[in-house]
C-alpha cells in the first residue's frame, strides 16, 4: 500500500461576523432564575462564562390562589435586581429575561411584568408554545437525534414536544410543574401513598392523549430542567459513575424508578442530605420525580436522555445563528469549539491528522474500523495537544481534563471518554480504560489501543514540527509492517521516535513495526 501527503486542509473555523459580545440571558421560572453570560467572539465561537442561579419560588401559591404572592414576585424582582446589577457592573453588551409559566399563567402577571420593566429590563413572557420550541431548538443543536420528544419540566408547567427532522413540530404545555404539583397533592412529609396515586392519576388525565402518541411513537425522549438534572445525578451516585457529566446521561427506567421510590420515602429534610440533589429542590423534587415515570410508564419507553440545554440555549441559538437557527454539524461544531479556545501549533495539528488519516486508511487490513473509530481518531488528533495551553509537561494529562471537563454535546459519554483518553495517551503510556471503565462496551479497550497507536505514530511523525515527512508507504506482511517516510532529507528524529513505538505497535496489531527513510522523488 502506497500513499502521498496532499494538500493540508485549512484549519480556520467558522464564525459569525461581528464584534466580541457578552450576552446575558435570564430564565425567570416558577421556582429559580438563572443568569447565564455567554461570550460570543470571531474565531472562539461563543463560551459560557458565567452564571448566577437564585430560588425564587415566583410561582408560589399560584396553584390555590391562581396569583403569584407578593412574597414570591419580591423575591423574584430581588434576584432581577441582582442580574441588573451584574449586567452593569461586568458591562453586558446586552441581557434579555425570558419568563415562563408563572408569569404567563397568573391573574396579576401583567402586574408582576410592570414591575420588572420598571427596573429597566427587556423582558419577554413565553408562551407555551414558544417555551416548547425554544426547547427542541435547544435539543437540535445539542443531540444528534433528527426526530426526538423533548420535555421540559420547571416549576409551574411541563412542555411536551414532538421534533421532526430537528425542527418543532408540536407541542403544548402541561399545568404538571414541580411546584404546582406539590401544593395541589403532596401535603405530608414524606408523602402518603394516597397522595403519590392521586398525583400521578392526574398528570395520566392531563398527558392522556400525548402519551398515546408517545406509546404509538416510541422515539427517543430528551429532558431538561433542573428537575431531571438531579434526579440523573441521583442515579449517577446510586451506581458510582465515574464521569461528572450530565448533559447526554440515558437516565434508565429502572433507574428512575429507584430513584423515585428513594426520594417517597424521605422526608424533605432528609432529601436535603443526599449527594447530587440541590437543597431547596429537597421539597419539590418527589413531585416532579413522579411525573417523569409516569411518562415512561405510560409511554412505554425504556428511559429518556437527559440535556444540560435548555430554554436559555435556546434563546442563544435563535439570536445567533441564522434561520433556521441550527448548526449543520452538532458534534463538529462542539469539537471545534473546544479546539479554538486553546492556542496551539496549527500547522503542527494539520500535519498530524493527516497522517492519522493516512495510517487509518493504510492499516484498514489490521483494524477493520470503519467511519466512527475514523471520526474518533481525527477528533482526537485535531485535540491532542490542547493541553499545552496549560504547560508542556504532562500536557497529555491537560488534554485528557480539559476534553472531560464538560460535556461535549453530540458526542455519547462513551465517545467522549474514548476521545478523553485517545488524548491522554497520544504520548506515552500503555492505553488503558481506567477508572471509566464501566462507560465502555465490549471491543473498547482495543479499540483504544489500536487507535491510540495510530495517533502517536502520527504525533511522532512531526516529532521535529518542522514537517520534514513529505509522504507514507505501508507494506503489511504476515509478521511485520514496513513503514516507509519520504522525505528529502533523512528525518532521523522522525524515524527513532517513531522507531520506539514498535511494542506498542506490536501489541496493537500483532506485527513488528519497522521504521526506515525513503528520499522523495
Amino acid at each position: 500500500m502506497r500513499s502521498a501527503l496532499t494538500e493540508l486542509e485549512p484549519m480556520a473555523l467558522k464564525v459569525y461576523d461581528g464584534a466580541v459580545q457578552r450576552l446575558g440571558i435570564v430564565d425567570l421560572g416558577s421556582g429559580t432564575a438563572r443568569l447565564v453570560v455567554y461570550v460570543y467572539e470571531p474565531g472562539k465561537q461563543f463560551r459560557l462564562v458565567d452564571e448566577i442561579r437564585e430560588t425564587v419560588r415566583l410561582g408560589e401559591g399560584l396553584a390555590t390562589q391562581g396569583r403569584l404572592s407578593k412574597n414570591g414576585m419580591q423575591r423574584a424582582l430581588s434576584a432581577l435586581k441582582l442580574y441588573a446589577d451584574f449586567a452593569q457592573a461586568t458591562d453586558l453588551d446586552e441581557m434579555r429575561v425570558i419568563a415562563t409559566s408563572a408569569s404567563r399563567d397568573a391573574e396579576n402577571g401583567a402586574e408582576f411584568m410592570r414591575e420588572v420593566r420598571k427596573l429597566g429590563l427587556r423582558v419577554q413572557v413565553l408562551s407555551g408554545e414558544d417555551e416548547a420550541r425554544y426547547g427542541v431548538l435547544a435539543v437540535a443543536n445539542s443531540f444528534n437525534f433528527q426526530d426526538a420528544w423533548v420535555m421540559d419540566l420547571g416549576g409551574g408547567s411541563a412542555q411536551l414536544s414532538r421534533m421532526e427532522g430537528r425542527a418543532y413540530r408540536e407541542g403544548r404545555a402541561y399545568p404538571l410543574g414541580a411546584v404546582r404539583l406539590t401544593e395541589m397533592f403532596l401535603k405530608s412529609n414524606p408523602p402518603k401513598k394516597g397522595e403519590v396515586e392521586d398525583l400521578e392519576r392526574f398528570v395520566r388525565r392531563e398527558m392522556k392523549e400525548v402519551l398515546a402518541q408517545v406509546r404509538d411513537n416510541p422515539l427517543p425522549l430528551v429532558a431538561m430542567g433542573g428537575t431531571v438534572r438531579n434526579l440523573a445525578k441521583l442515579a449517577q451516585r446510586r451506581r458510582d459513575y465515574p464521569l461528572d457529566l450530565v448533559h447526554g446521561y440515558f437516565l434508565s427506567r429502572e433507574e428512575l424508578e429507584e430513584v423515585v421510590a428513594m426520594l417517597t420515602q424521605r422526608t424533605t429534610e432528609q432529601r436535603r442530605q443526599l449527594e447530587g440533589l440541590q437543597s431547596d429542590r429537597a421539597d419539590v423534587i418527589v413531585a416532579g420525580g413522579l411525573v417523569y415515570r409516569t411518562v415512561l410508564r405510560e409511554g412505554g419507553l425504556e428511559g429518556l436522555w437527559i440535556s444540560g440545554q435548555g430554554v436559555r440555549e435556546g434563546a442563544f441559538y435563535r439570536e445567533f445563528l441564522p434561520s433556521p437557527h441550527l448548526l449543520g454539524n452538532v458534534r463538529g461544531f462542539y469539537v471545534r469549539n473546544l479546539f479554538a479556545r486553546y492556542p496551539q501549533d496549527y500547522g503542527h495539528t494539520a500535519r498530524v491528522r493527516h497522517f492519522c488519516r493516512l495510517l487509518f486508511g493504510l492499516l484498514a487490513p489490521l483494524h477493520g474500523y470503519g467511519q466512527a473509530e475514523e471520526q474518533l481518531l481525527d477528533e482526537a488528533a485535531l485535540l491532542h495537544d490542547i493541553g499545552m495551553s496549560v504547560g508542556y509537561y504532562d500536557h497529555h494529562k491537560h488534554g485528557e481534563y480539559l476534553v472531560m471537563s464538560a460535556a461535549i454535546p453530540g458526542l455519547t459519554h462513551r465517545e467522549q471518554v474514548l476521545l478523553g483518553l485517545l488524548v491522554r495517551y497520544h504520548r506515552k503510556g500503555e492505553p488503558r480504560p481506567g477508572a471509566y471503565r464501566s462507560v465502555l462496551q465490549d471491543g473498547d479497550t482495543k479499540r483504544l489501543l489500536r487507535l491510540a497507536t495510530i495517533l502517536r505514530i502520527g504525533e511522532y511523525l512531526e516529532r521535529s514540527r518542522a514537517g520534514r515527512v513529505e509522504g507514507l508507504e505501508i507494506a503489511i506482511g504476515s509478521k511485520q509492517v514496513r513503514l516507509t517516510l519520504r522525505a528529502e532529507e533523512e528525518p532521523w528524529v522522525e524515524i527513532s521516535e517513531t522507531g520506539k513505538q514498535a511494542g506498542l505497535f506490536q501489541q496493537a496489531f500483532g506485527r513488528e513495526l519497522l521504521v526506515e527513510w525513503s528520499a522523495s522523488a
